[in-house]
């Protein structure tokens, strides 16, 4: 079980891909790398590939404390110090891109490219909702609040395809079976700050991805990145929610394959 200790931290990762450039993958909120799994499948081709879980969730280590944004980048940051990565190609994903953009956004020298997937610059919107759902975790576990989870983490297309109704049960059975301690990263997101007046020092090639169907990072939360990272490219994809790279890998492939052959 590959982990390396970065940052007070134990952090497991996957490594596959013998490309000559790195894409590093960083999961969103209550998820782990297994997330990616499309993607990597994909892009493992042409490119080595890193999937890590943030601290506290997956089978990274649970600390203390250390879940803002800002200490979660530094765990990144010692990540790729320790692999020896002196730049990568960073796709983030919710949770994952509100690192990515710091990253970006403070050590342009690290990142070759950033994707970003169903997230936003800004406070959190909806942190009224998502504390009252917190404490209902902290107290009773998950499963008392997974219909609302479900219906806010994945698109209605997704939901009710009754061709993915296994797929759709192993993704409830894994966000059910979340320990209580998972709070803590809950805790981060929910009480994460601003990252908007920093879009502008992104000068990495940026793509912007966002489910047309997500309720959790509305779309104008994407339109907002792009709109102040200069060069920036903006795809919405057709029927997914907030979290496209399980919902509709197939469209996602295609958009990320297509930004980063563009910089070829």
């Amino acid at each position: 079980m590959p982990k390396v200790r970065v940052n007070g931290v134990s952090l497991y990762y996957e490594m596959v891909g013998k490309g000559r450039e790195t894409i590093v993958l960083s999961h969103g909120l209550l998820f782990n790398n297994t997330m990616f799994d499309k993607q990597i499948a994909h892009l493992k081709k042409h490119y080595r590939c890193i999937a890590y879980d943030h601290r506290g969730q997956g089978k990274s280590q649970l600390t203390k404390d250390g879940y803002d944004m800002d200490n979660l980048t530094q765990d990144v940051l010692g990540l790729l110090d320790a692999l020896h990565i002196e730049s990568c190609h960073f796709i983030g994903i919710a949770m994952g891109g509100f690192v990515g953009m710091r990253l970006a956004a403070r050590h342009p020298n690290r990142i070759k490219s950033l994707i970003l997937l169903e997230t936003s610059a800004d406070v959190e919107t909806n942190a009224a909702q998502y504390n009252l759902m917190k404490w209902i975790m902290k107290f009773l576990g998950g499963k008392p609040i997974m219909d609302k989870a479900m219906n806010i983490l994945f698109g209605q297309k997704f939901l009710n395809d009754p061709n993915r109704v296994e797929e759709k049960n192993k993704w409830r059975e894994f966000l059910s079976g979340h320990k209580k301690s998972i709070t803590k990263a809950v805790e981060g997101v929910i009480n994460r700050k601003s990252i908007v007046d920093e879009l502008s020092n992104i000068k990495a090639p940026t793509l912007v991805i966002v489910g047309e169907q997500d309720v959790a990072i509305k779309p104008i939360h994407a339109q907002q990145i792009h709109e102040q990272v200069e060069d920036s490219q903006f795809i919405i994809i057709g029927g997914a929610g907030h979290n496209s790279t399980v919902e509709e890998p197939e469209q996602v492939n295609q958009a990320i394959e297509v930004f980063l052959k563009s910089l070829q």
